[in-house]
């Protein structure tokens, strides 16, 4: 349908890295770094238990991170229950079922979201909640259960896939209820990095400079077309294993776009990242006019 559901999977992820595990909880399956977000946590290659999943959302992150297990970069995965994010008792309930059968939470990734990308009379008021429902309220919720859990946790990280808050009238007027809602994500980041600060939890937004190949980008925004000259998930999973690997302490309050904070951490070789070789990469909504592209980030 046009709108994200309002129930996904909450997922807890455990990785190895030599002798330490992640415990990750992330929502929205099929999102910008949905079942590719499995990727970023299965970079740190070790743990090979074999993984358990429940449901369609929450077995296809399992069972890409069993591949990438099966591909000798190890990662594993348990699909543990149905997260209503309307529902905040359900939130609750499955952070909780996170903590306790893995021991804990490390990590914290809000990646579900809500589109519609309609003009103010054409947008409903019900889609004007649900979009503020999942976006806004829904990574508030998520992150307000979890902060007891990543208190304990020796380098936690919370993490939203949201875009810089740049305050241009053109990323509002053409669909000003899905913005709102967008930059409601991003208004939790500057707020709980300064409210974490002293607890040592790291919050920060990562965002795509240009489309990213996603069900979405297929069916809503541009077809096959749009498709081809997007970038694969891939790179925000990198530029997620790239976060989480860094001090919390020393990474908060950032709002990251992939290619440049990649290009920070060494990546050079953004080829690799297209769909198509040759076709002119699109840009994503919200990027600021400031931000410019690493070297070679069009290659």
């Amino acid at each position: 349908g046009e709108f994200a559901q309002t129930r996904f999977r909450a997922r807890a992820f455990r990785i190895g890295r030599h002798d330490q595990r992640l415990r990750t909880l992330g929502d929205g399956a099929r999102r910008k770094l949905g079942e590719n977000g499995g990727l970023a946590r299965s970079r740190c290659a070790g743990d090979q238990e074999r993984p358990v999943g429940h449901g369609r959302a929450g077995a296809e992150a399992v069972a890409c991170l069993k591949r990438r297990g099966e591909r000798g970069r190890g990662g594993s995965a348990t699909g543990l229950a149905t997260m209503d994010r309307s529902q905040h008792r359900s939130v609750a309930s499955a952070i909780a079922r996170t903590a306790e059968t893995f021991g804990g939470i490390d990590i914290v990734v809000n990646n579900a979201s809500a589109i519609a990308l309609t003009r103010t009379p054409e947008t409903e008021m019900k889609r004007f909640d649900l979009m503020h429902g999942v976006n806004t309220r829904g990574t508030y919720m998520v992150s307000k259960y979890a902060i007891p859990h990543l208190a304990k946790a020796e380098n936690p990280h919370i993490v939203m896939l949201s875009p810089p808050l740049d305050m241009a009238e053109k990323w509002f007027a053409p669909h000003l209820a899905y913005s709102i809602a967008k930059y409601g994500m991003s208004l939790c980041v500057l707020g709980l990095a300064g409210e974490l600060k002293r607890q040592g939890i790291a919050v920060n937004a990562l965002w795509p400079r240009t489309t990213i190949a996603t069900a979405a980008v297929q069916n809503l925004l541009g077809g096959e077309a749009l498709m081809q000259a997007s970038r694969t998930p891939e790179i925000l999973a990198d530029a997620a294993h790239a976060l989480f690997r860094l001090p919390a302490r020393a990474v908060t309050g950032r709002f990251l776009i992939d290619d440049s904070f990649l290009y920070e951490n060494g990546v050079t070789d953004f080829s690799q990242y297209r769909v198509t070789p040759g076709v002119p990469l699109a840009p994503d909504f919200f990027v600021p006019d400031a931000s410019t592209p690493p070297p070679g980030a069009f290659a």
